[in-house]
């Protein structure tokens, strides 16, 4: 039984960054005039700031803080011990969250006063309205809207292998309820999230293994950087097994077992506790999006224009929950935007190509645009050069020589089409590859732009002269 309806000129499903900047944007268009209607459950702010960036993050900076002393790189700093408490680290990553939380969107939504938050799973009655329950189901609400934006981010994935779920695991979204460091831990994945995760505890002791089906690391990157990454993390101690594949997982009192097969054959592990990272699926499914007339993939991603617009009229996607190749809050916050302003009128479209993305373990990951295999495989033949942190001054006086600097060009008119990184503060400079994608920029465009010298990002711009010279014949800062 429907009960009444509440009518809004504008209904977002979901409550994290993609809803938050759609509802701030139609807010200002509006002059605060459009009357909102924001539907979600768990707490506001969605997986960034609650189970994602933010204490993933922190993790990561506390965990270096204890690694990088016991483990100088320059001459006459002698190895320190830091001692530390992991439980009040873990209290204090959740008091941080909490706080962002609390300053970043709950305070924040108080300001607009346009807004109305219900909290309840929404699902479509029809393509103008929307039924709000509660967990036991029971209707919370009905509300209708001249548009609608689903913005219902995504959850951990978990692959269905045998024993998994009676032995018991942890996540992306769980991890972060930890008390007591783990002595071994065996990761299910070996993307960004397992890496991320994985260092960090390593760094505070935890002995890592790391499970991909894949044969290299981070494939959405050049392979050079999934080398130097994995040669990296097995010096500090990380182990790997690449091309393997989780057959089943059993548990006893003093730990769990992990049956792996690989290439060589079929292993077993042993360890304390297993974090599954092998991705995230859209949370769509109670959507009842088929009554609505939108369109999804085989995995349950929405599918829409650049435009941001489903296949339904009056109703668009952002975030997580659409189908697409990346997933970054800052990316879904920029889908919320044009999906709000096309609702005004304007003609704006995602520019994916130009998206930086970054993977934040020590050395950083960094990369936007193509890597020289997409642009291959799309136009036939690239240009392209490998930079060596070896031979960037700063680098070799931080003691951090492990890396690389990779641009590829266009070999037409030497435009650049991708540049991807895995150096000290790649996460600080990938920008400016991302405006040299974006804007259509050249490698003499970053050749005759002064670079600070010296610092890392000077590295960029000794790429972009590896196509024009021999970097061994040249003294610092030749133009």
């Amino acid at each position: 039984m429907i009960g009444d309806q509440q009518k809004f000129d504008l209904v977002i499903l979901g409550r994290g960054a993609a809803a938050f900047s759609a509802a701030i944007k139609a807010s200002e268009l509006s002059n605060g005039e459009m009357t909102i209607a924001m539907i979600g459950t768990g707490p506001l702010g969605g997986t960034c700031v609650n189970v994602g960036c933010v204490p993933s993050k922190y993790l990561l900076e506390a965990s270096h803080s204890v690694f990088k002393p016991e483990h100088p790189k320059m001459a006459g700093i002698h190895p320190t011990e830091v001692k530390y408490d992991f439980a009040k680290v873990m209290n204090g990553l959740r008091s941080y969250v909490a706080h962002a939380r609390d300053s970043k969107y709950v305070r924040v939504i108080e300001n607009y006063r346009n807004v109305k938050l219900f909290a309840g799973l929404g699902k479509f009655v029809d393509k103008k309205t929307i039924m709000i329950s509660d967990s036991d189901g029971s209707e919370v609400a009905v509300v209708s809207g001249s548009n609608i934006l689903i913005a219902t981010g995504s959850h951990p994935a978990v692959p269905n292998i045998e024993g998994l779920n009676e032995s018991g695991f942890l996540t992306s979204d769980t991890i972060w309820d930890v008390k007591d460091l783990p002595e071994s831990i065996a990761i299910i994945g070996g993307g960004a999230i397992g890496l991320e995760i994985g260092q960090a505890l390593l760094h505070f002791g935890s002995k890592v293994t790391v499970i991909e089906a894949l044969d290299v690391l981070l494939p959405q990157t050049e392979p050079e950087i999934g080398s130097v990454m994995k040669k990296h993390l097995e010096e500090e101690g990380m182990k790997f097994f690449l091309r393997a594949r989780v057959s089943a997982v059993s548990s006893s009192r003093s730990g769990k077992y992990i049956d792996v097969i690989t290439h060589k054959g079929k292993e077993k592990i042993e360890a304390q506790e297993i974090i599954v990272a092998t991705g995230r699926q859209p949370n769509t499914e109670y959507l009842d999006l088929g009554t609505a007339g939108v369109n999804t993939d085989s995995r349950g991603q929405i599918i829409t224009s650049d435009k941001m617009k489903t296949s339904s009229p009056g109703i668009y996607a952002a975030g997580d929950c659409v189908s697409k190749k990346m997933f970054l809050e800052t990316l879904a916050a920029r889908e919320g935007v044009i999906a709000v302003s096309n609702m005004f009128g304007e003609n704006l479209k995602i520019d994916y190509d130009s998206v930086a993305w970054a993977v934040f373990t020590s050395p950083q990951v960094a990369g936007v645009g193509m890597t020289e295999s997409e642009f291959s495989k799309k136009n036939g033949s690239c240009s392209c050069r490998v930079f060596s942190l070896e031979n960037l001054t700063k680098a070799s006086i931080m003691g951090e020589t492990e890396g690389v600097i990779k641009i590829t060009v266009d070999p037409k008119d030497n435009r650049v089409v991708g540049m991807h990184i895995i150096a000290p503060n790649a996460t600080d400079i990938i920008t400016e590859g991302a405006y040299a994608v974006k804007n259509g920029y050249t490698i003499d465009d970053i050749i005759a732009t002064s670079h600070i010298f010296p610092s890392i990002s000077e590295g960029i711009k000794l790429a972009a002269q590896s196509f024009i010279r021999d970097l061994s014949k040249m003294a610092c800062c030749v133009e």
